[in-house]
């Protein structure tokens, strides 16, 4: 965990044109890992990073109050930042701890439908020292473990679990130690009898940027039900797994730092810096709401779906991707076309492939949603004029983690693959039809509501 030493004095850091931190003092570096980032990644601490933005917005100095989120405390900070070339040269001093926030997360997380809120996001924490000895445990876990929380700490991670291997002979975790990184898709056995459970977790720093232990999470792997059905829910649970690791827990962080800015926008951060952060806890919200509808599955009782409504409330949600290419969306519908289906699920499957076109398509270019149906069948396509995709990947891009091209190697690979699976679980589908050179038509399908 960061924490600051007796009057560390003045920290520093270095922040490039693309809001990178490229540089940084150990203090720094940790609270960034804490954050979920690391050095050379976009500086994950919020108010910091948004004096970093207004020194390169106006071209002056900068000097504010601001507050940092550690692991177990916050810090009251003063931050000086300055233009160095197309850098933005950090000096932060004060460093007085005080305590966290408290968490306003049931506000963001709760249901549209049934005002019920989301599940605890510390469900199934935990975290280690440097060798492995448990320092935190969430209550739930321990529950598992069959030990209070308060005894469990202290003692080693294998005592209550014993780790498995992967498919493919690995210990993620032994070899994410060894690698000083962090790992997921640990296998792991309760020696208290309990169902069999994956890890996932990232590093610890300490203060001077040294290696301390593991902080992450415990998820059940449910084997049992893949005795049951094999195949199928084999990969059903891997892909729930990647969901969480790659989704789930990075946004219950970025909902809790955007919370924290809209309760001080009275305070030392702007006004309009608080406004994006109710934007994106709103988007936040809207995912998470999404990955609560999956965690359903197939047979829940589906909604009429206003498929004009849904395509708006994608397009808000991705404006800023499409600002900054310059890309305009066009909405084509002869009727307000109706589908049954969930509703969260529609939009995340409209903002999945509309955000998939809008970075393929050459800036100041348009994409087209198109919006019909016929007797049975509501459609939705969704056309851009980029570079087109090869028949003979069209039928693998919808694979996990394919990503064709070299236009967006950030992204994961598998935002087709969740809408796929999103509409094939609402009894509908999404087809392809491409030409290289001449751009992609992705078609949602979905049951016509009556």
């Amino acid at each position: 965990m960061a924490s600051a030493p007796h009057d560390p004095g003045v920290v520093r850091g270095r922040v490039d044109a693309a809001g990178r931190l490229i540089a940084a003092d150990p203090l720094l570096l940790s609270l960034q890992a804490e954050a979920g980032s690391m050095l050379g990644a976009r500086l994950a601490l919020p108010q910091i990073a948004a004096v970093a933005r207004l020194t390169r917005e106006l071209g002056v100095p900068v000097s504010r109050a601001a507050i940092a989120a550690g692991r177990t405390q916050d810090f009251d900070l003063w931050v000086r930042a300055s233009l160095d070339g197309e850098e933005i040269a950090l000096e932060i001093e004060g460093w007085r701890p005080r305590p966290p926030a408290a968490p306003r997360l049931d506000l963001v997380l709760a249901s549209d439908d049934d005002g019920e809120v989301a599940r605890d996001p510390t469900t199934g924490e935990w975290a280690t020292d440097a060798h492995l000895r448990l320092t935190r445990v969430a209550p739930d876990l321990a529950a598992r473990f069959k030990i209070d929380a308060g005894e469990a700490v202290g003692q080693p991670l294998t005592r209550l679990l014993k780790l498995d291997e992967t498919d493919d002979g690995q210990l993620p975790l032994l070899d994410a130690l060894a690698a000083r990184t962090g790992f997921a898709d640990q296998p792991a056995i309760p020696r208290s009898g309990e169902a069999p459970l994956l890890l996932s977790a990232e590093i610890i720093l300490d203060s001077s940027g040294e290696f301390a232990g593991f902080a992450g999470r415990a998820l059940p792997s449910t084997p049992s039900l893949a005795l049951v059905q094999p195949a199928a829910l084999a990969k059903v649970d891997a892909l729930n797994a990647e969901l969480d690791r790659a989704l789930r827990t990075p946004l219950d962080r970025i909902i809790a730092a955007a919370d924290k800015i809209v309760e001080r926008s009275d305070g030392p951060l702007r006004t309009d810096y608080a406004s994006y952060a109710g934007d994106i806890a709103a988007a936040g919200r809207h995912l998470l709401s999404v990955l609560h509808a999956m965690g359903d599955g197939p047979g829940s009782d589906p909604n009429r779906i206003d498929l004009v409504a849904a395509s708006s409330e994608a397009i808000n949600l991705l404006a800023a991707t499409g600002e900054a290419k310059r890309i305009a969306v066009d909405v084509m519908a002869s009727s307000r076309v109706q589908a049954l289906g969930n509703p969260r699920g529609v939009v995340q499957i409209i903002v999945n492939i509309l955000g998939n076109a809008i970075r393929h398509s050459p800036a100041d270019g348009v994409v087209t949603i198109k919006i019909g149906s016929d007797a049975t069948t509501a459609r939705l396509s969704v056309i851009d004029h980029g570079p087109g995709i090869a028949s003979e990947d069209q039928a693998r891009i919808f694979d996990r983690f394919e990503r064709l091209g070299s236009t967006a190697p950030d992204g994961t690979g598998l935002g087709l693959a969740i809408a796929r699976r999103l509409a094939r679980e609402m009894g509908g589908d999404i087809t392809l039809d491409s030409t290289p050179g001449e751009g992609a038509r992705f078609t949602l399908e979905l049951p016509l509501a009556p």
